[in-house]
């Protein structure tokens, strides 16, 4: 029941509430609060303290306020600085707010006491209560684990229900709204059923609570351990020297976010990154491991360059660059037609074969340039190693990709141009045959996947457009030969060159030597000059030579003498170049018996071959002399055989073989000679000799002859009637079946020379034999 009426000084609580039997100290900065301490200390130290229901209000009145409070004792007084007073109180008992007086100097509550009336409750209940609330906190007390142990034992020995309840509710560390609604709790009943609620909740919440902890501490333990070991890491390789590993593979791990690479290809760089990261930096695999991933990513995988569609301009790059060529140009605007239709197209595998200095090597770079595609050369002169090509093994001591491999990260473009240089010169032994490994780089069908041993993934080649050089067929083995789409590329005639040194040479060679226009003039028969008798090749090298010579003699003269301008003509020449180097062995300017012109076919071009047979008493023998080769004394002695097989048609009897050796001499001794296309020749020169006819002076021949008497067709024509022409030939004999080559050629080839087809050694003979001619 109610107590009578009291008036005593009171404290507006900001956000805390005090329980009867709590000890605590809380500070106070407001006036009205420190004058209510000041007066209670005057009098009995009693208190009123009550909680504001809104903690930021200033000056609270009654409706403000919780009706329900605490009457407390002042135990202790503390000034602080900043005009705080540190209070410590002890909760003695409840009491109901009636009224209160906000007049100052502070605020005075008219307040009622609460009696705890004595509730008739049945043992059994009050044990049941008590062994209720000794539970829940005991449960509380492991579950929540600040409480101190010897604070949780003694209360938890209190045997007393309503002790219990209080010691529990004020040892709690609830928010003051809960310990309101506890202090407000009339009766011991009211009371468990709060309090039992309360330590409920916070049971529940202590449990959600470590759950939570528990993933939140497994996912920070995680990454914490993860950041732990890295540093520990870290600091292990600095020790160690190592750092630099995590730094490279973070550049890596850049680099490849930025490759031009199909998923597959990611995943492996990926994991070989990875790897990488576990090696120590020291050893050797970690060098081989660096290699490898930066072969990996200077790689072009799906990276390509947009190459030209222009046909224009692409024909004018062709004519500006090089003169002549027509079959290699046409072929290169079809190809770039085809290109234009189709927006893809294979890209074809050219080769163009032909003497030195004609061109081959700046014709590609002039299709590269046409195409505006990257342009690299590999250079296959003297490649005997199949690793050469396909690449080493990683797992070696000084392992490298391929050259093909290498090209394409030289070009770093997946579709660049790739020109094979001197693929007649490779050569195989104990480690491989570098033509077979050429197989693969270079069939459109297989390409597409060649596999580098060193890499290990496939790559595209088809897109690369692949142009290889070769001095001699002879050298390519047939089924490289025959994936390959074969491009004459035969000697310039004396036209063609001086056209050349005009156009190209001349201008380069004086660029290079810093001359003008103004102070060098070479004129035309100069050039011509230096063709016939300062060089003797089917190309342009030894001219383009001998016009840097002539340019840093005027270099000289110009700086030296203070000349203005040099001229350069055919008859100063010499002045320049020295003394004539060659001279075309001219056309005989009689008939002679036993001495017939033939044609022959060399590296550098064409030349004459003048074959002498003198016939001697003797036992019939055949001596050959002047460095011939095989084919050419097989020649000799089918001519022979066929002479003797006919030999009662020009009245020759038939001891006279036996009776007369016959001695068949070429010039030039010093010079090996072979070839099949003497035979022809050999055999006229023989029959002049044996029935004393002349061979007409102006004619010159080419071709092999059979035991029956049959001309077979040769090579190498074009050649073969440009030196002809140098050396002042009239006629030329032919085999038949080259009458489809004679066509091809253009018209300033066969001009000003009479080309006669023959079948038969019974056609040569009537065109070349004083007797025969008609």
């Amino acid at each position: 029941m109610s107590e009578p009426v009291i008036i005593m000084p009171a404290i507006a609580l900001r956000g805390t509430t005090i329980l009867p039997g709590m000890v605590v100290h809380f500070d106070i900065s407001r006036k009205r609060s420190m004058k209510a301490i000041e007066a209670a200390m005057v009098q009995d130290q009693k208190i009123f303290l009550v909680t504001q229901r809104n903690s930021r209000q200033e000056t609270p009145e009654l409706r403000d306020l919780y009706q329900t409070g605490t009457i407390a004792y002042v135990k202790q007084v503390v000034k602080l600085p900043q005009n705080l007073l540190r209070v410590l109180v002890e909760g003695t008992e409840k009491a109901d707010l009636l009224a209160l007086d906000q007049e100052e100097p502070y605020l005075k509550a008219e307040v009622s006491m609460i009696r705890q009336e004595e509730e008739e409750l049945q043992a059994p209940v009050k044990a049941a209560m008590h062994r209720s609330i000794h539970d829940l906190f005991q449960q509380y007390c492991q579950d929540n684990g600040k409480m101190s142990k010897e604070m949780a034992v003694r209360i938890l020995d209190i045997a007393d229900v309503e002790e219990l309840i209080q010691q529990v509710a004020v040892n709690l560390p609830l928010t003051y709204q809960n310990r309101q609604r506890f202090l407000e709790a009339s009766g011991l009943e009211e009371q468990y059923e709060v309090l039992g609620a309360l330590l409920t909740n916070e049971i529940d919440l202590l449990g959600i609570t470590k759950e939570l902890q528990q993933k939140l501490k497994a996912r920070v333990d995680k990454n914490q351990r993860e950041y732990i070991l890295r540093e520990q890491l870290k600091v292990i390789r600095e020790e160690l020297g190592e750092n630099n590993i995590l730094d490279d593979a973070e550049e890596y791990r850049k680099r490849l976010k930025e490759l031009q690479a199909s998923k597959e290809i990611k995943e492996k760089i990926n994991k070989e990154i990875d790897r990488f990261k576990s090696i120590n930096g020291n050893s050797a695999e970690s060098t081989v491991e660096r290699s490898y991933i930066e072969t990996l990513l200077s790689l072009p995988w799906d990276k390509r360059s947009q190459d030209s569609e222009d046909l224009e301009k692409a024909w004018k790059i062709l004519q500006k660059g090089h003169y002549g060529l027509k079959e290699i140009k046409e072929r290169i605007m079809e190809f770039l037609s085809v290109r234009s239709l189709t927006h893809k197209g294979k890209s074809p595998i050219l080769c163009l074969v032909g003497p030195p200095g004609t061109g081959k090597t700046s014709i590609a770079r002039s299709v590269a340039e046409a195409l505006d595609k990257k342009y690299v050369r590999i250079c296959l002169g003297g490649v005997r190693d199949e690793a050469e090509i396909r690449g080493h093994r990683k797992t070696y001591v000084g392992a490298m990709p391929g050259r093909v491999t290498a090209a394409l990260a030289q070009a770093g473009v997946s579709n660049p141009l790739i020109l094979l240089d001197e693929i007649d010169k490779t050569s195989s032994d104990y480690k491989g045959d570098t033509s077979s490994a050429l197989l693969e780089v270079l069939d459109p069908e297989q390409n597409s996947r060649f596999n580098d041993h060193y890499v290990e993934i496939p790559q595209d080649l088809s897109e690369v457009l692949f142009i290889a050089t070769a001095n001699d067929l002879q050298g390519i083995p047939r089924p490289l030969l025959d994936r390959m789409e074969i491009l004459d590329i035969s000697g310039y005639t004396e036209n063609e060159k001086e056209h050349i040194a005009k156009e190209h040479l001349i201008p380069k060679q004086m660029e290079i030597n810093g001359i003008s226009k103004d102070m060098l003039t070479i004129q035309g028969s100069a050039v011509r000059k230096m063709i016939n008798n300062y060089t003797k090749e089917a190309g342009v090298r030894s001219l383009e030579r001998c016009i840097g010579r002539i340019c840093r003699k005027t270099a000289r003269a110009i700086m030296e003498q203070g000349k203005d301008k040099i001229r350069v003509t055919g008859k100063n020449l010499s002045e320049y170049l020295g003394k004539e180097r060659y001279d075309y062995l001219m056309a005989n300017k009689k008939d002679e018996i036993g001495i017939a012109r033939g044609l022959a076919w060399t590296q550098v071009g064409g030349d004459t071959l003048q074959i002498e047979v003198n016939v001697m008493p003797g036992k019939g023998e055949l001596l050959l002399t002047g460095q011939l080769g095989d084919v050419m004394k097989e020649s000799a002695q089918a001519g022979i055989s066929y002479i003797r097989s006919v030999a009662g048609k020009y009245g020759i009897l038939p001891e006279f073989f036996r009776e007369n050796d016959i001695h068949v001499h070429i010039p030039e001794g010093a010079v090996p000679k072979d070839g099949p296309s003497a035979g022809i020749t050999m055999a006229t020169a023989i029959l002049s000799a044996v029935i004393q006819v002349p061979v007409r002076a102006e004619v010159a021949m080419t071709g092999e002859i059979t035991l029956r008497g049959r001309v077979l067709p040769i090579g190498g024509l074009k050649e073969k009637l440009l030196a002809a022409k140098y050396a002042g030939i009239k006629e030329v004999l032919v085999p038949k079946e080259n009458k489809r080559d004679v066509q091809e050629m253009d018209k300033e080839i066969t001009k000003d020379l009479k080309i006669c087809y023959v079948e038969t050694m019974g056609q040569v003979l009537e065109h070349a034999l004083s007797s025969g001619k008609k």
